[in-house]
């Protein structure tokens, strides 16, 4: 995988979910800043807003199974959303509603 000028990952001959995890790698280590966030994939059971997230941290805080870390920018990120049980915390006590679940 080669990176071209703006970023993007050039990746050939590969099925569209590889291209798209591919795409989300590179975006990922070089900071580029999006307005929604799922670092982990379909999967994640939370949305984080980064462009409402001001990195209070209190979610990071409050979390009782650790389900967050910060990034570079101290924005937190969900890196074990296996460890998620929607219990709420994150959201309601979030100042800026960056944070949304992805249950329904």
């Amino acid at each position: 995988m080669t990176e071209t000028k703006t970023g993007e990952a050039e990746v050939k001959d590969k099925p569209p979910e590889e291209k798209q995890e591919a795409k989300e790698e590179v975006k990922k280590e070089s900071g580029q800043k999006s307005g929604k966030k799922n670092y982990t994939g379909s999967q994640n059971p939370l949305t984080i807003f980064y462009h409402w997230c001001k990195a209070c941290n209190i979610c990071i805080a409050l979390c009782p199974h650790d389900v967050f870390i910060p990034d570079r920018d101290g924005k937190p990120i969900v890196e074990y959303p296996e460890k998620c049980t929607q219990c709420a915390i994150c959201w309601l006590h979030c100042p800026d509603l960056a944070i949304v679940s992805n249950e329904k």
